[in-house]
């Protein structure tokens, strides 16, 4: 069972990246709506911020990482003209599917 000061901790992690997703999104729809970097490409940055926002929580969470590198892959991927959808098709939900064991995997250890 979980203390309440733990549970106050948690709550806390969770505000600070809620409120850096609410910031990006903002800075990214203020930078669609004049012109300068479309939100088709520059959405990528949200799984990003998501990663970092789970990464400052505990830095080896294995979800945090692959947030951040589909992020990565779809900013590169948008923003450059990198043809890697052949590779993402799979590689996505692969990536996805071991971020679901990984969180599984942590709730039954506890």
């Amino acid at each position: 069972m979980e203390t309440k000061e733990t549970m106050q901790k948690k709550g806390k992690r969770g505000v600070l990246t809620g409120g850096l997703i609410l910031i990006t999104l903002g800075v990214l729809i203020i930078l669609s709506k004049m012109g300068i970097w479309g939100f088709g490409q520059s959405w990528p940055l949200l799984l990003i911020v998501i990663a970092i926002g789970t990464l400052g929580q505990q830095i080896n969470d294995l979800a945090g990482w692959v947030i951040g590198g589909v992020g990565v892959i779809f900013l590169v991927s948008e923003n450059l003209e990198v043809k890697i959808y052949a590779i993402a098709t799979f590689l996505l939900p692969a990536l996805l599917i071991l971020a679901g064991i990984n969180i599984l995997m942590k709730h039954l250890k506890r």
